[in-house]
C-alpha cells in the first residue's frame, strides 16, 4: 500500500514539475501559478555572447530512415569557432565541481526535466572544472555543430572557460 501510495505522489510530482513550463498558444513558455514569472524569462542577450534565438534556428528534417538537424547559416558558421555563450548548468555527475555539464538556456525547474529541447541545450567540456552555480555563467570555449551526435545533442562547447560578462 505504501508503495502505490508513494508512486501516486510522485508520479503526479513529476506530472506537475513537467508541467512547470508550459507552452501557451503562441508557445511561449509560461510559469506555473504561484511561482516567480522572472525565474522562467529568457536571458538578455549580451553583445558578444551568441544568443540562443540563433541557436533555436534549427529544425529537424527527414534523411532516408532518420530526423537530422538542418541549421540556418547563422549557425552553421559558428561551427570549429571561439564562442562565449550564457547560461544556466546543469551537472551530469555530482560535486560542486562540473568539468563536464550541459549549458541551457533556461534554469532547470525539475531534476527529472530538461528546460528545453535539443535547440535549447549546448554540452560543455571545460578545460579546467567550474564551480557549479544556479545562477548563469558566461563561457568561452570551441563550439561544435552537431550533425549526427548518437546523444542526439547539436551543439557542444569544449576547452570551456567561465569569463566575466
Amino acid at each position: 500500500m505504501k508503495i502505490a501510495v508513494f508512486s501516486a505522489v510522485f508520479f503526479a510530482g513529476v506530472v506537475a514539475a513537467g508541467a512547470a513550463l508550459a507552452q501557451n498558444k503562441l508557445g511561449q513558455y509560461e510559469a506555473p501559478p504561484g511561482t516567480d514569472p522572472a525565474l522562467f524569462k529568457p536571458l538578455p542577450e549580451l553583445k558578444g555572447v551568441v544568443s540562443w534565438k540563433t541557436l533555436s534556428q534549427v529544425e529537424l528534417v527527414k534523411a532516408k530512415d532518420r530526423f537530422v538537424p538542418q541549421y540556418a547559416a547563422g549557425v552553421t558558421e559558428l561551427d570549429k569557432k571561439e564562442v562565449r555563450l550564457q547560461g544556466f548548468m546543469m551537472p551530469l555527475t555530482m560535486g560542486d565541481q562540473q568539468s563536464h555539464f550541459i549549458l541551457s538556456a533556461m534554469p532547470q525547474s525539475c531534476m527529472f526535466c530538461m528546460p528545453g529541447g535539443p535547440e535549447q541545450l549546448v554540452e560543455v567540456k571545460s578545460k579546467k572544472p567550474i564551480k557549479y552555480t544556479f545562477d548563469p555563467v558566461i563561457l568561452s570555449g570551441k563550439m561544435a555543430v552537431l550533425t549526427d551526435d548518437p546523444t542526439g545533442i547539436f551543439y557542444r562547447l569544449t576547452d570551456a572557460v567561465p569569463v566575466k560578462p
